[in-house]
Order: structure tokens, then sequence, then C-alpha cells
């Protein structure tokens, strides 16, 4: 199967999966719905039963982002500055289960290059790719070779890409090392604010903070603010997200944060759904965001250049390197590789 057919493939699923933004959404004339129309609109309003974290909303934001660039325009205009890998490689993809189909970047990255998959998938996100998969099939038979999962250990390969948490990357890295491989662990994105940020600003950067619950890796965890900032305005645009509490496990994460730092005697701020804490971690749990007051943006960028390998993505008003506009960070472009590694190159010069 040559880089053609499968573009094409992908575009047709990407057409299929720009139906699902809304659950009364017009349908599309496209090949798939007869027999995957139904069953894909069971899987995503039950993806909760199998995630708490799930909600029909996010995964109907995670699958219509996708189907953005999943265009014959867009595919071809990427991977065309990519060769193309003649003598096919199997890869070990071993994904995460944070936010709903998190993974699915690899998955055509390893497909658009011309090589096979080996896929283990997080038991937090089991149900969709598989019937995406069923649909790539649907259309060309030709990928039942080229795309098999497994729950077992993972043998007979050739290269990896795995993504995991810090301790879990110490494990890949021992097991993996003598393979070609992309190892991802922890990351975390952040703001940059001055000040002047429009109301409407802020409420984007609300989005960047709270879509996928902050689960998600391009979530904004910490803010860096100017000196005497007024906390009052973020609060304010802020309050666009107070729903986020609808979700149980993002309640119990509000709960037992607020009472956890109330009885140590911590200082914060809340606004009843988000707690606000002082604090230099770039890592913050569920339910908060951590700050930290900046005098200058020149000390604060030279500051942030020593810590690039722990940042994903910055968000900001200001012209800073690598940065997106407020509200941008959950909308990456097919090239926006994760951890700034070329995923395609590696794949495409194994």
């Amino acid at each position: 199967m040559n880089r053609e057919k499968i573009i094409e493939a992908f575009s047709y699923l990407g057409t299929f999966l720009s139906q699902f933004q809304f659950a009364e959404t017009q349908k599309k004339d496209t090949a798939l719905n007869e027999q995957f129309y139904e069953e894909f609109s069971l899987v995503i309003s039950s993806a909760k039963v199998h995630n708490g974290w799930f909600e029909e909303q996010q995964v109907r934001r995670s699958v219509t982002a996708l189907s953005q660039w999943l265009t014959k325009e867009v595919l071809l205009e990427w991977s065309s500055k990519y060769n193309w890998n003649n003598r096919p490689k199997k890869v070990a993809i071993i994904m995460a289960g944070n936010i709903p189909l998190v993974g699915f970047h690899d998955y055509v990255c390893a497909l658009i290059s011309g090589n096979h998959l080996l896929v283990k998938l997080s038991s937090d996100d089991k149900i969709l790719l598989p019937l995406i998969t069923k649909m790539l099939i649907q259309l060309n038979p030709e990928f039942l070779d080229r795309v098999m999962f497994t729950e077992s250990r993972m043998e007979d390969f050739d290269a990896v890409i795995a993504t995991g948490s810090d301790n879990t990357a110490r494990y890949f890295d021992h097991y993996f090392g003598k393979y070609p491989h992309i190892i991802r662990k922890n990351r975390n994105s952040v703001a940059v604010l001055t000040g002047s940020e429009s109301k409407e600003e802020l409420i984007a950067l609300g989005d960047d903070i709270f879509a996928y619950y902050g689960l998600g890796c391009r979530n904004v965890s910490k803010v860096y603010v100017p000196k005497d900032y007024n906390f009052d305005l973020l609060f304010e645009a802020l309050y666009e997200y107070k729903d986020v509490l609808d979700n149980k496990k993002y309640a119990n994460n509000f709960d037992y944060y607020r009472a956890l730092f109330l009885m140590g005697g911590n200082d914060m701020l809340e606004n009843g759904f988000l707690l606000l804490r002082e604090d230099t971690s770039l890592s913050s749990p569920i339910s908060m965001l951590h700050y930290e007051a900046y005098d200058c943006v020149e000390a604060l960028q030279k500051h942030l250049a020593t810590i690039t390998d722990q940042i994903q993505c910055v968000v900001s008003t200001l012209d800073l390197p690598n940065s997106f506009d407020l509200g941008q960070a959950q909308s990456p472009a097919v090239n926006d590789y994760a951890d700034g590694v070329d995923t395609l190159e590696f794949l495409t010069n194994l």
C-alpha cells in the first residue's frame, strides 16, 4: 500500500469524524456511515463508562480536532516533505490514555511513513482506536496487515514510541533503550500574562486550562504573572468554565485539595471550582493552577529557556519563542510534534 492510498483512506476517515462535533450534526455522504455511524455515536456517548474523565463533550472535541487535519490537502502537504520507507519496519507504540485518542498522531505518523504498527493501548482509552482501525480496514483491507493491537508483552519489533510518566519512562529507557526510540516523559504547559489581556483573551486562556479537565500535557498548569497582578480579572473570565464541577472526578479533586491546603494553613486563592496557589513547580494537580510572579519579560524568557525540556508549549499575547495565542494550546497543527521531536522524520529514517 503506497502513501497515496493511505492518505485517501485517512481523508475519508476525516470526513466521517467531522460529523461528530455535536450530537445533532447533519450526516455527510461518506462510505463509512452505513456500517459505523450508529456504532461510533454509541461509543462516544458511552466512553465515560470506561473512563470517568471521557465526558461525551470531551470525546467529541478530540474527534473533531483530529478531523480538521485528516484531509487530503493537509496530509499531502505535510507528508510530502518526508521520505517514504520502502523497507517497512514494525513500530511498537505504547499509548497514554489521559485524553481521548491522545496517541492517534503517532498512529498516523507510523502508517503514513510506510511502516507497520504494534500498538499497546492504555486501559483508560482502549475503545476508540480499535474501532477507527476497523473503519480503515473497511476502506482498504490492506490495513489489516499493517496494524496489530496487543495486551501482552511486546515482542518482534524494530523501533519504539512510548509515552508515559517520568516513572514509566525510566522503565521504557531500560527495556527499550537498545532499539531506535522516542520516549516521552511528563511535560506541562504554561501561560505568560502581562496584565493587559482583554476579558476575551482570558476566557480563551480558560480553554487552555480546562479542556479535557486539564489532563493533557498541552493544558496550562501554571501561569507567570507580573508582580501585583490583579487575579480578580482572571477569575472573572474563568467563571465561564464553572461547569467543570459537573464532572464528579474533577469535583472530588477540587474538594480534596481545597481541604488539604486549608487544613495545612497554605495560602491560596479560589473561586469555587479552581484553586490558585503560588508555587515554583510547573506541574499542578487537577483543579489547581500554579502561579509565579516575574519582574521583567527578558529575565522570564531566560528562565523558560533553561526548562524547555519540561515545557510542552507556551501560550501568551507576547511574541515569545515557540508560543501559541491564548486559547490555542489544545489546537496543535499536524506538524506540532510532542516534545518538539519530529516523529515522522524519525519513522521515515528507520
